[in-house]
């Protein structure tokens, strides 16, 4: 079965960084895509970044462009989503999710995933 466990979230102040981990398991191949979602307080979740696991591609929402890189290391089956620059709206739960072997939308498409993890915390103070 597979599982998605992320990490690395606490509260940090404006304009630091921070890098959430998710690790996953239980995979017999690896899947097609990956990628990180959150969720503020009162608001619907959002789509922050994915990648297609085989050909590395990478995609972020506009407002996190130039700021969070996502990426991931096929060792150690663990996406990571590195943040820069940032802000109170960054102030989230943030959660990781995987698809199957097959990307069926697209990276940036809710319904490509299959897999969530249960979320970790990102609080920005200013």
């Amino acid at each position: 079965q597979v599982q998605l466990v992320e990490t690395g979230g606490t509260s940090v102040q404006a304009d630091g960084s921070l890098r959430l981990s998710c690790l996953a398991s239980g995979y017999t191949t690896s899947p097609g895509c990956m990628g990180w979602f959150r969720q503020a307080p009162g608001k619907e979740r959002e789509w922050v970044a994915g990648t297609y696991i085989r050909g590395g591609a990478t995609y972020y929402t506009n407002s996190v462009k130039g700021r969070f890189t996502i990426s991931h290391d096929n060792a150690k089956n663990t996406l990571f989503l590195q943040m820069t620059s940032l802000k109170a709206e960054d102030t989230a739960m943030y959660y990781c999710a995987a698809s199957g072997a097959v990307c069926s939308y697209s990276a940036s498409s809710a319904r490509s995933y299959t897999y969530w993890g249960q979320g970790t915390q990102v609080t920005i103070s200013s």
